[in-house]
């Protein structure tokens, strides 16, 4: 810990700048998935109210349920949406301008959301959500694709896990400012609803200040001295030569290429491996990621990540037995909270957010935005699914429904402990060698190379 924050006081610049991306996209969106337990009876209230004026009637019981499923679904909607555009927006407009045009979709979001009230619309409300779940969608991905090329190969896995510290905090600011004593109230609940503009704002006039990222000028579009400059803004005086030498093999292996599609990542021999230890490990959503910041570059991706799952199957296993057994001692409720408490943590340890760092350390530059949509797709569809469904197994299969979630973290440890090379410490090329490995697993050198070659030139 001692040596890692040694480190940042040498890049406080780029530690400015994890700050003001954490705030305008994994705080916002902790603030988005917390945000509506607390007004969602002055928000049904509202609808039954405008059903009213509208129609001379009071909205139906199944009307209004439909309504606000809407409300607090289409949230997934708009973050799997954005999620797709992470692969085509930045690569076009560049990493910052991604960004600043985000945050004017925040903006807008919420001033539908302010002014949803005052028009008499839950219409608004509606846009609102589905805007709010793009920015989001959007954000997280181009987020963690600034900051991760932004940052010198060694405080790489640090800094991107700031994420998960940053949606941890908007979730807790989120319920905080939706307590009855603060903006949970009748009169304030719009306001609350808009409050995510406010990071949006800020994200915005702060990234003005800061330069594209170094690996997509010097990458993407060929800018060496835009390249140095940007170095030069986020590094101060640090010794720049090692990185400029890994981002220089790394533009020559990429020489000629064009960015690859979502279809190239999921065809392509040559990324066959990185994919499915992308996909795996991704299928749950992030829950917490506080304590991973210090323990991921001591220990490793590849240990956290394996043991972490390891450990939750085995709580969810107890949990199970314990939930058979609950009706049988009074002392066991408190332990299955517990239990479930554990879990969490173990989770916040090591797969929640090593899993946010995956497409910036697995893939090259040509390779990393369609990473990202793959990402995203999966934490969206499987926030939605879960969502959907998981209530529906669990009344058919009771307490038993948790060893789904067993199977999928034992099948998530073993392939991470046993098939996954270790990323800590290594440049983008000598992760790729690593694990072309397992991607050309039984084929000559050159054979490897020339399919390598041919693939990234698809």
């Amino acid at each position: 810990m001692e040596t890692a924050l040694t480190e940042l006081m040498n890049y406080w610049r780029l530690m400015l700048l994890t700050v003001v991306l954490g705030i305008g996209g994994s705080f916002q969106y902790g603030i988005q998935v917390s945000i509506m337990a607390s007004p969602s009876e002055h928000i049904q209230n509202f609808v039954n109210q405008t059903w009213m004026a509208r129609y001379g009637e009071p909205v139906s019981e199944s009307t209004q349920k439909l309504i606000w499923s809407f409300i607090v679904s289409i949230f997934s909607l708009g973050g799997w949406l954005g999620a797709i555009n992470s692969g085509t927006i930045p690569v076009i407009y560049g990493r910052k301008k991604c960004l600043l045009f985000n945050n004017v979709v925040a903006i807008v979001a919420a001033v539908l959301m302010g002014f949803s009230r005052m028009a008499g619309s839950f219409e608004m409300i509606l846009l609102g959500r589905i805007l709010y779940g793009y920015n989001v969608g959007l954000g997280l991905s181009v987020h963690l694709m600034y900051l991760g090329e932004c940052s010198p190969k060694k405080l790489r896995g640090f800094l991107t896990l700031s994420s998960a510290i940053f949606i941890g905090l908007g979730k807790v600011m989120g319920q905080i400012c939706g307590l009855r004593e603060l903006m949970g109230t009748e009169p304030m609940w719009p306001y609350l609803l808009a409050l995510s503009g406010l990071p949006a704002v800020v994200q915005f006039l702060s990234l003005l200040c800061f330069p594209e990222t170094p690996r997509y000028l010097y990458i993407d579009k060929g800018d060496e001295e835009g390249c140095k400059k940007a170095l030069k803004v986020l590094w101060g005086n640090v010794e720049t030569k090692l990185e400029l030498e890994d981002m220089t093999k790394e533009r020559e292996m990429m020489k000629a290429e064009k960015a690859k599609s979502v279809w190239d990542v999921l065809t392509s021999r040559s990324v066959r491996w990185q994919l499915l230890t992308l996909v795996i490990p991704c299928g749950l959503s992030q829950l917490c990621g506080f304590n991973a910041l210090f323990l991921i570059d001591r220990t490793g991706r590849k240990l956290l990540m394996g043991l972490g799952y390891l450990a939750m199957a085995v709580l969810l296993g107890i949990l199970v037995v314990m939930l058979s057994l609950q009706d049988n001692y009074t002392w066991i409720p408190y332990f299955n909270i517990a239990l479930i408490f554990s879990a969490i943590c173990v989770f916040g340890l090591g797969p929640s957010g090593i899993t946010l760092t995956l497409p910036a350390e697995l893939f090259l530059q040509a390779w990393r935005p369609s990473a990202y949509v793959i990402s995203g797709t999966c934490n969206w569809v499987s926030l939605f699914l879960i969502g959907m469904f998981f209530p529906y197994v669990a009344d058919a299969m009771g307490q038993f429904c948790f060893l789904i979630f067993v199977a999928y973290c034992v099948l998530s440890a073993v392939f991470m402990l046993v098939f996954i090379p270790e990323t800590k410490g290594k440049t983008m090329v000598e992760i790729m060698e690593d694990f072309n490995k397992l991607n050309f697993k039984g084929r000559g050198v050159d054979t490897e190379i020339a399919d390598l070659a041919l693939a990234t030139k698809l």
